[in-house]
């Protein structure tokens, strides 16, 4: 747990010099505290008639990437508010780029905020595929290149958007309508990024609901990183597969690495400072990591260790292979990247039970699953 005290004394200082601070913010009645206690990347504050919310630039340390203040919807605009993206909330009508960001629209009980996505294609959400289908939902096309003629015709009031470093958004920036740069999958914690809830919150004006959601999710993460924080043995556990020549592992400060550290298990880069993925060969994986007592996969299929060895052969190389200790999640048919941003004590959940099975009795994994033999 280390690292999130760590996380918590770094965001305190960010909020320091993000907060509504300056005299004329506290003369409208700024509250100086922000209600953000985990992520790094947000800061929100409340004032009198307007929300604030600040967005930290995760490729300049010290920068803002983005500010926005949210005003009610039908409100006068305050007479004196901070410089930034006016933002009128509820959202009524979003452009969503993300599986993940229509998923906890749909779970705070806005999804009919959902009015267009991008890269359909990639949505397993039912209520998305039937919007598309019979037409409550505009199908924008490919989020690289989108078709700015539906787009304007569907008279948004905000583009829901992952952000990249030194990405430009072309023609949208000109069209006049907020884009919410959502840089939560820059998080290095799993319960900095599940914080990000309150961000949509207050877009959605469902602050007290947002804030209960990541309460509870906080509390069961807790608790499994009690169960696991006196573990005598810790399994070496990898996770990934080459693609194309390259074996992308997670960086040792990644979310996916705290998330094994927090499930009682070494992870082989645990000392790499790296919060992204590493780009490796196999024989380097192979050196590092033959060892490995536990292997986790994501095909887009269900496996068998025939169908694994037939892949590559030099798979049946690590120990995980020899003992039958390899864990899938076919991503084509759970709904892992739609819910694990906002709830990762559920995939905490499933590692615990995978690497500690004593201290889980009874529990059914819900992501990932044994390859099966043949």
């Amino acid at each position: 747990m280390k690292h999130l005290l760590k996380i918590f004394f770094c965001f305190a200082v960010t909020v320091a010099a993000m907060a509504c601070g300056n005299s004329s913010n506290a003369a409208n009645g700024a509250e100086t505290d922000s209600v953000i206690t985990a992520a790094k990347g947000i800061a929100i504050t409340r004032c009198d008639g307007y929300t604030v919310v600040r967005i930290a630039n995760p490729w300049q340390e010290g920068q803002l990437l983005q500010t926005y203040v949210l005003v009610p919807r039908g409100k006068d605009m305050p007479e004196s508010v901070p410089e930034g993206t006016v933002v009128r909330v509820p959202l009524e009508r979003a452009v969503v780029y993300s599986s993940v960001h229509a998923g906890v629209m749909k779970e705070l009980g806005c999804f009919d905020a959902v009015r267009g996505v991008c890269d359909a294609q990639y949505y397993t959400m039912p209520e998305v595929r039937q919007g598309i289908a019979d037409g409550s939902i505009a199908d924008i096309g490919n989020s690289l290149s989108p078709t700015i003629e539906r787009l304007v015709a569907m008279k948004p009031d905000a583009i829901i958007l992952s952000p990249f470093q030194n990405a430009g958004y072309g023609v949208l920036t000109n069209l006049g309508v907020p884009i919410i740069e959502c840089a939560d999958y820059m998080e290095h914690s799993p319960m900095g990024r599940a914080e990000w809830i309150k961000l949509f919150g207050e877009l959605l004006c469902k602050r007290e609901l947002a804030d209960s959601i990541y309460l509870a999710t906080a509390e069961r993460y807790s608790k499994l990183c009690e169960l696991t924080a006196n573990v005598q043995k810790r399994p070496k556990v990898i996770s990934e597969t080459v693609t194309s020549g390259v074996w992308y592992v997670p960086g040792g400060d990644s979310y996916m690495a705290h998330l094994f550290t927090d499930a009682g298990a070494f992870y082989p880069w645990s000392d790499n400072s790296s919060a992204g993925s590493l780009s490796l060969d196999f024989s380097q994986v192979l050196d590092k990591a033959q060892d490995a007592d536990y292997w986790l996969i994501k095909p887009g299929s269900t496996l068998s260790y025939s169908d694994f060895e037939a892949q590559n052969p030099l798979n049946a190389k690590f120990r995980a292979f020899s003992e039958r200790h390899i864990y899938q999640c076919n991503t084509a048919e759970t709904s892992l990247f739609t819910d694990f941003p906002f709830h990762p004590d559920v995939l905490l959940s499933d590692f615990v039970a995978i690497f500690h099975p004593e201290l889980l009795p009874g529990y059914s994994t819900k992501y990932y699953k044994p390859l099966i033999e043949k």
